[in-house]
């Protein structure tokens, strides 16, 4: 459901292959100002990223769409997915403040297309607000047609401090003054917001003609920014990349808000100096737009921030396993084409199911290498789609899906790291992206063994952990040179689950 327009508003300036401890998840530096060398750098860099309402990627193929089939011929893209009740709808105020703050809905907390004063905005701003407070020298441009997101309608603005902002009347409205202000202007990072996709959407479905006739449209106002970049006279002395994304997507029949594949479906393509045509193995995530702009102006990542840039390698030893995915055996909900789990480990990782009980589903019988798309569709609206710090393949200890199958016995299975070097040390931390559902007798342990010798357990969770990160404090043995991590999912019978991402030890 959309929010009606309003008037256009004057333009204001309103205030880890995972070894050793040399790989551990480092906290970010907050963020500050630009050096000297970045800032004077940073004048010629031109960022504009494009937000296109309730857009599905996989309809761009289809519709008439040349701008954006260029962009993904030449660039980087990629699908992404999304989160889903309980942690927040699919809807546009959450899926907008995700991708313009860089970080998830239970920290900005806009849940929902009206968010008054209850939203952390604020504590997490925009990424244009924030590039204007570390580098002032920088310049700044928010237009869009759902105004609510620069014009505190609904709630404290999406967009706080920018140096230009404009709420369009339409999506023609706000092409014509992006145009004008990119071709006169051109600020270093604009956003610009397209919404009548999602009207389409809403109106005929994502299956119909009107559906990919809007997609077209849309991607005529995209040729027309670029067209406008392409005839400033300092053009040949910038550096300009375009970024294109979505704030959910859409259902055959038209609506979302909910759970499906086709809900939670976003995307970001990105083209400018330097990229070449990628598709990455491991998928992004739509937090990442946020960092990847700031990292263009030479911005340190803040703390705080969820997403990282898009450039960025995985340093997680279960990515290295993505090629070993395959398809379902047992669930047959999933479709036969989505490759999504193995038993494979990575080098130096194994898997004790000497306790499991026998049957089951044959996916989830001891803990598996899944990612998002394949472990989602195993079941929905059980908060598995709130698991949106882990990124790319995890591990799943999943008792509540393999029990859906005849068995006997009950869950009971290790996973065990590869060795990390911990020689001349007196304390590590473990640290590991921790989603985890309690129920029944059910237990989760983790233990650590040094040099070989027997496991002990250094945590435990008997609470819900949704989508933290777990940092897991560690006493070095003296002459201690090795430890190896283990996450112990017990005494489980048709309970929940626990997903574990990017262990290290630091």
């Amino acid at each position: 459901m959309r929010i009606p327009r309003t008037i256009p508003i004057a333009a204001t300036a309103i205030a880890l292959a995972a070894s050793g401890l040399a790989t551990g998840i480092a906290a970010a530096p907050a963020a500050t100002a630009a050096t000297p060398a970045a800032a004077a750098a940073a004048s010629s860099n031109h960022v504009v990223v494009i937000g296109i309402d309730g857009a599905l990627f996989d309809r761009i193929a289809a519709a008439d769409a040349p701008n954006l089939d260029a962009m993904i011929a030449s660039g980087y893209s990629s699908k992404t997915w999304l989160y889903a009740a309980p942690m927040a709808q699919t809807l546009s105020g959450p899926g907008w403040a995700t991708n313009l703050t860089g970080v998830w809905p239970d920290k900005h907390k806009v849940l929902s297309n009206t968010w008054g004063t209850t939203s952390d905005i604020t504590e997490y701003p925009d990424f244009l607000t924030r590039l204007e407070r570390a580098n002032s020298a920088l310049t700044t441009y928010a237009d869009a047609s759902w105004n609510p997101i620069v014009d505190g309608s609904v709630g404290t603005p999406l967009i706080g401090t920018v140096d230009k902002r404009y709420a369009a009347t339409s999506d023609a409205d706000a092409a014509a003054n992006a145009v004008s202000t990119l071709r006169s202007t051109g600020p270093n990072a604009s956003f610009v917001h397209f919404d009548d996709v999602d009207h389409a959407g809403h109106s005929y479905g994502a299956a119909s003609q009107q559906y990919l006739d809007a997609i077209s449209e849309v991607d005529g106002y995209v040729g027309r920014l670029q067209a406008a970049v392409r005839a400033r006279s300092t053009y040949s002395s910038e550096q300009w990349s375009f970024i294109v994304t979505a704030d959910h997507g859409h259902t055959d029949a038209g609506g979302h808000g909910g759970s499906t594949p086709a809900e939670r479906s976003a995307f970001i393509i990105k083209t400018g100096p330097g990229i070449t045509k990628q598709t990455p193995a491991i998928r992004p995530k739509n937090v990442d737009i946020a960092a990847d702009v700031l990292a263009t102006f030479g911005v340190a990542r803040p703390a705080e921030l969820d997403g990282r840039p898009l450039a960025t390698a995985s340093t997680d030893p279960f990515d290295t396993m993505v090629g070993a995915l395959k398809p379902r055996v047992d669930e047959t909900g999933i479709p036969a084409s989505t490759l999504g789990w193995t038993k494979s480990m990575p080098t130096g990782w194994s898997v004790d199911n000497t306790g499991m009980g026998t049957g089951g589903v044959t996916e989830w019988a001891g803990w598996t290498l899944t990612d998002d798309d394949f472990w989602t569709q195993s079941q929905r609206d059980q908060t598995r789609e709130a698991n949106v710090r882990e990124r790319g393949v995890f591990a799943v200890a999943d008792s509540d899906e393999w029990a859906d199958k005849t068995h006997t016995g009950t869950f009971s299975s290790r996973i065990t790291s590869q060795p990390y070097s911990v020689a001349g040390k007196t304390s590590a931390t473990v640290s590991f992206g921790n989603h985890y559902r309690q129920e029944g007798t059910q237990q989760a342990t983790v233990l650590v063994s040094f040099d070989g010798g027997a496991f002990r357990q250094v945590a435990s969770y008997t609470t819900d952990q949704i989508a933290q990160v777990a940092s897991v404090p560690v006493t070095v043995p003296s002459g201690a040179k090795q430890v190896r991590v283990q996450w112990a999912l017990t005494n489980a019978d048709n309970d929940w689950y626990w997903a574990i991402d990017e262990p290290q030890v630091r």
